[in-house]
C-alpha cells in the first residue's frame, strides 16, 4: 500500500509505503462487510476498520472508514459496481479545513487480486490527485 502524506499540498509528492493485512468479514448475508486493516512501514502503522453497507433501495454501497489513530469515522463515500468487478464511489470530506471531494475506486484484477485507489479533488472534480493506492492479494 502507498499513501501520499502531503495530499493537495502543491508540493512534490511524499509517498509512504506499507505492508500488512486486510481481513474482510461478510455480514448480514452479504449485504454488509467489515474490513480490518493493519499495515506498517518506515513511516509507522495504519490500523482501522471499514464498514461497507448495501442499500437495496438505492442499489448503492456506502463505505465508512474509522482510524484507530484518532478514533474518528471519516465521511462515507457512496457508489456501486458495474458488473465487471469495478466500483466507483464519491463523497465529500474536509482536508486541512477545506472542503474536498473524495473518489474511491475498487477494481478486481483477477480472482486473487483487487486494486484500491483513493483520490482527492479541491476543484469540484475537475482534477484528481491519487493519495491512497493498495493492492490486496487473496491468500
Amino acid at each position: 500500500m502507498r499513501v501520499l502524506r502531503n495530499a493537495l499540498s502543491g508540493k512534490a509528492p511524499d509517498w509512504a509505503e506499507y505492508r500488512g493485512t486486510s481481513i474482510v468479514r461478510p455480514l448480514l448475508g452479504g449485504r454488509a462487510n467489515f474490513v480490518e486493516l493493519s499495515v506498517g512501514g518506515p513511516a509507522g502503522k495504519i490500523e482501522g476498520g471499514a464498514l461497507r453497507l448495501y442499500n437495496p433501495q438505492s442499489r448503492q454501497w456506502s463505505l465508512n472508514y474509522a482510524s484507530l489513530r484518532n478514533g474518528l469515522l471519516t465521511a462515507p463515500v457512496y457508489g456501486g459496481f458495474d458488473g465487471r468487478g469495478r466500483g466507483v464511489f464519491y463523497g465529500q470530506d474536509m482536508l486541512d479545513g477545506r472542503a474536498i471531494l473524495v473518489r474511491f475506486v475498487i477494481a478486481q484484477v483477477s480472482e486473487k487480486e483487487v486494486h484500491f485507489e483513493q483520490a482527492y479533488s479541491a476543484d469540484g472534480g475537475a482534477s484528481w490527485e491519487e493519495n491512497w493506492i493498495a493492492v490486496d492479494t487473496r491468500r
